[in-house]
């Protein structure tokens, strides 16, 4: 397997969208719990919200690429939506991206 961009996509997005649910999350525990940030709550939703998006795109091209089964490709979609869930599919996903590429004998010109 060739290395492709849409790895370093998939883990800047995988991160930032991580990020922003735990915030989104502390906001949440902020508003309902104690009544504070109800304003903000809702930038950080759509802050979540629009990552999540291109999460979802990059994860969907990504796993059609590396010809994922459906069950991989279904938790991996959804790890952007449960806390901390997208971090630990990031680093599965990087891992085994990297043993593929090293696996793959790298393609060299004969009679160079």
């Amino acid at each position: 397997m060739k290395p492709t961009p849409l790895l370093a996509w998939y883990r800047a997005l995988a991160i930032a969208t991580g990020c922003a649910l735990l915030i989104f999350c502390g906001f949440m525990i902020a508003k309902y719990g104690f009544g504070a940030a109800k304003d903000a709550t809702m930038y950080v939703a759509m802050l979540h919200g629009y990552l999540y998006i291109g999460y979802f795109i990059v994860t969907f091209l990504l796993g059609q690429k590396l010809k994922w089964p459906m069950g991989r490709l279904l938790f991996t979609l959804a790890a952007g939506c449960i806390p901390f869930a997208s971090f630990v599919a990031e680093r599965r996903v990087v891992r085994e991206a990297a043993a593929a590429t090293t696996a793959a004998p790298a393609e060299q010109p004969v009679g160079v």
